[in-house]
């Protein structure tokens, strides 16, 4: 298994990526729940980690948006992918690569800018009356007047 990491072409990354293995650390470890004798001698649980600040496929802007964008799953500059869906390391393996290559394709996405509009008059016009009808509902719960 080659152990360099493809990010697909995408928006941000038009030519796509190639993560290289050395920059890469795994570690294994047993996973957990069920599997009866073999959950307790085989370590098929990966941890696949990135310092994203010593990342030499990224450009400085690239390095800058993947660092604010993926703040909150970072560890300082290291961004960390767990796997331990399946039962054999290998493929366990192969999904936390998957994994890095669409947090790191996410990460890189230019933001969609919102296109500003304004509310048709219809929609302008069922408010009012959804709003019309709110406060007759509660000007009806008031206690009658004596006059």
């Amino acid at each position: 298994m080659n152990g360099d990491v493809r990010v697909p072409p995408g928006p941000g990354i038009p030519t796509g990526l190639v993560i290289p293995a050395a920059e890469l650390t795994e570690q294994f470890s047993r996973s957990s729940g069920p599997g009866g004798q073999h959950v307790n001698t085989a370590d098929s649980r990966v941890q696949l980690s990135l310092d994203l600040a010593a990342a030499s496929f990224l450009t400085e802007a690239q390095r800058e948006r993947v660092l604010s964008r993926s703040a909150p799953r970072l560890s300082g500059t290291v961004i960390t992918v767990t796997s331990e869906k399946h039962r054999s390391q290998l493929k366990n393996r192969q999904e936390a690569r998957m994994r890095l290559a669409q947090l790191l394709r996410e990460a890189l996405a230019p933001p969609v800018q919102r296109r500003a509009t304004k509310p048709s008059k219809n929609s302008r016009r069922r408010r009012v009356r959804g709003e019309q009808r709110r406060s007759e509902i509660k000007r009806n719960r008031r206690r009658p007047r004596l006059d």
